[in-house]
C-alpha cells in the first residue's frame, strides 16, 4: 500500500492567503482561529515564511504555539512532518500565507498546491467593487493545480459596497462574504496596531484578546463565519509524515547530544522576543537546559555555559536595556571567560557601543562588540538567507532597519538562496573572541550541530572540523 494513503489523516484545512502585505490577513486568520476556538475546536495555526510577530496574535487566537512553514528554511519533510503532527490532534488547521500568494520562491500557492489545502483570498477591497471579482479569478486561475476556497473581502465600507463587491465575483470564485473595517476603539486606531518591524505583539497589549473577540465577532456575520462544521469537512486534507526516503534532500540533519550536559541563558522579554518555538525545541532535542531571564526586567545573567540574545526591539528599549549595568558586568565576565555567546540582530545592537535612533537620538548600550548602530526609515536587510560555517550551512532570514559599523573580525557572510559569490545581499558574520553575531536569523534545525558549535559545543565544534 502507498506510504502516504497508510499514514495519512484528514483534518479541514485552510491556507488563507492575499493579493500583497498589508490586505488583513493576518487579522482574519486569527479571528477565524479564535471564533472556532471560542466554538470549542482544537485550532492550529501555521505560518508561512520566517515570521515573529504575527504567530503571538495567532498562539493568542489559538491556545497553541505556531510554527513556521517554508519549503526552502524549513524544509518539505519538517512541513510535512509538522502538519501531520497537528492533523493528529486538532480539529482544524489554519495557515497564514506570506506576502501575495505567488511571491516568493517557493510561495504559498507552492505549499498549497503541493499538499492540496484549499485557499481563501482576502482582498483589501477598499476603493474597489466589482474589480474584486477580477482579482480573484487572476488569484484562483493564474497557476493550474490551487484547491480553491473562495474570496473574503476586507475594509468594505457598507452593506451597499459589500453588494457591489458580491456582484462582480464568478460563482465559481465563491463569494465566502465581506468585513467592515473594525477600529480598536471609537476613533480610527487599527485593530493590529504596527510599527517598523510589522505588527505590534500581542502580548504588549492588555486588551489583544478583547481585540481578537471584535475580529471574531465580524467574521461571525459573513458567510464563512456562518459555515456549519459539515461544510468544513469539505475542506479536509489527507497528511501524511514524510516518507522515509524523504530523509535525504531537505530534510533537516539528525540531532546529536552535542548540548548535553550544557546549560544556555535565553533572553525573553519585549527587547528580545523574535525567538521561534522550533529554535528552542532544537536546543532541548540536543539535551540544552533552558534558562530564561529578562534584561528588561533587571534580571541578571543566569548561570550558564552559554548564551543566546535573540532579535527584538532593543531601539524600542535603548535606555532601559543602558541601565542595566549588572547585567553589563555579567556579559562582560562571560565573555572573558571564554563562554559563548550568539547573538542575532536586535540582540547583537544590544551587545554594540551605543544605538542612534533615525531622528540621530543616540543612547549608549552594553559595549561588549566594538560599533555602533544607526537606525534607519528604510529597510537595511530583508528575505531568505543561507550562513555557510565551518561545521555547515544554516538557513534563515534577514529583516532588520539598522546599519552597524564594526570594527569586529569577519568571519563570513551569508548569502541569499542560490545566489552567486558576487551577491551583495547578505548579513556580515562577526566573531570578536567567544562571541558570534550577525543580524542573520537561524532556524537552528537546518544545521543543529553549527548551532551547537556556535553556543561553544565542543563535540560539535570537532566533528565540524
Amino acid at each position: 500500500m502507498d506510504f502516504h494513503a497508510l499514514n495519512s489523516i484528514r483534518c479541514p484545512a485552510l491556507l488563507i492567503t492575499a493579493p500583497a502585505s498589508g490586505q488583513g490577513k493576518t487579522t482574519l486568520t486569527a479571528a477565524l482561529a479564535r471564533l472556532h476556538a471560542r466554538a470549542g475546536r482544537r485550532v492550529q495555526v501555521f505560518k508561512c515564511g520566517p515570521d515573529y510577530l504575527d504567530p503571538h496574535w495567532h498562539q493568542l487566537a489559538s491556545g497553541a504555539p505556531v510554527h513556521s512553514l517554508d519549503l526552502w528554511m524549513t524544509g518539505e519533510a519538517d512541513v510535512r512532518a509538522r502538519l501531520h503532527a497537528a492533523a493528529l490532534r486538532a480539529d482544524l488547521i489554519l495557515i497564514e500565507g506570506v506576502m501575495g500568494l505567488f511571491d516568493g520562491q517557493p510561495s504559498a500557492a507552492d505549499l498549497a498546491r503541493l499538499l492540496d489545502i484549499p485557499v481563501l483570498a482576502v482582498i483589501d477591497a477598499s476603493g474597489m467593487s466589482a474589480t474584486l471579482g477580477a482579482v480573484a479569478f487572476g488569484l484562483q486561475h493564474f497557476q493550474p493545480g490551487l484547491r480553491w476556497a473562495g474570496v473574503l473581502a476586507n475594509r468594505v465600507a457598507s452593506a451597499r459596497h459589500a453588494q457591489l463587491l458580491q456582484g462582480g465575483v464568478h460563482a465559481d470564485s465563491r463569494w465566502l462574504g465581506a468585513v467592515q473595517r473594525i477600529a480598536a476603539d471609537a476613533g480610527t486606531a487599527a485593530l493590529l496596531p504596527q510599527r517598523h518591524l510589522g505588527l505590534v505583539a500581542a502580548q504588549e497589549l492588555g486588551d489583544g484578546l478583547q481585540r481578537l473577540d471584535a475580529a471574531a465577532d465580524a467574521l461571525a456575520q459573513t458567510p464563512l463565519g456562518q459555515r456549519s462544521w459539515e461544510d468544513w469537512q469539505e475542506w479536509s486534507v489527507s497528511f501524511a509524515p514524510p516518507a522515509p526516503a524523504s530523509a535525504a534532500a531537505d530534510a533537516p540533519e539528525a540531532m546529536g547530544p552535542w548540548l548535553a550536559g550544557r546549560t544556555i541563558a535565553v533572553a525573553r522579554d519585549a527587547a528580545f522576543s523574535f525567538i521561534y518555538p522550533a529554535n528552542l525545541d532544537c536546543l532541548q532535542a540536543m539535551g540544552a537546559q533552558l534558562r530564561f531571564f529578562s534584561p528588561l526586567a533587571g534580571e541578571r545573567l543566569p548561570d550558564c555555559d552559554a548564551l543566546w540574545l535573540p532579535g527584538g526591539y532593543p531601539e524600542l528599549h535603548a535606555a532601559r536595556l543602558a541601565a542595566q549595568t549588572g547585567l553589563r558586568s555579567d556579559l562582560l565576565a562571560h565573555w572573558q571567560a571564554g563562554k559563548a555567546i550568539w547573538a542575532e540582530c536586535g540582540g547583537m545592537l544590544a551587545l554594540c557601543e551605543g544605538i542612534a535612533a533615525s531622528d540621530g537620538q543616540y543612547t549608549p548600550l552594553w559595549g561588549l562588540m566594538p560599533g555602533k548602530a544607526q537606525m534607519q526609515k528604510r529597510l537595511a536587510g530583508l528575505g531568505m538567507q543561507q550562513l555557510p560555517t565551518p561545521w555547515g550551512t544554516l538557513r534563515g532570514h534577514s529583516f532588520h532597519y539598522a546599519r552597524l559599523d564594526s570594527s569586529a573580525p569577519v568571519a563570513g557572510r551569508s548569502a541569499r538562496p542560490n545566489a552567486d559569490a558576487a551577491d551583495a545581499g547578505g548579513e556580515w558574520l562577526y566573531r570578536h573572541g567567544s562571541l558570534h553575531a550577525s543580524f542573520f536569523h537561524a532556524w537552528f534545525a537546518s544545521h543543529p550541530r553549527a548551532i551547537a558549535a556556535l553556543l561553544g559545543a565542543h563535540e560539535a565544534s570537532q566533528e565540524g572540523a
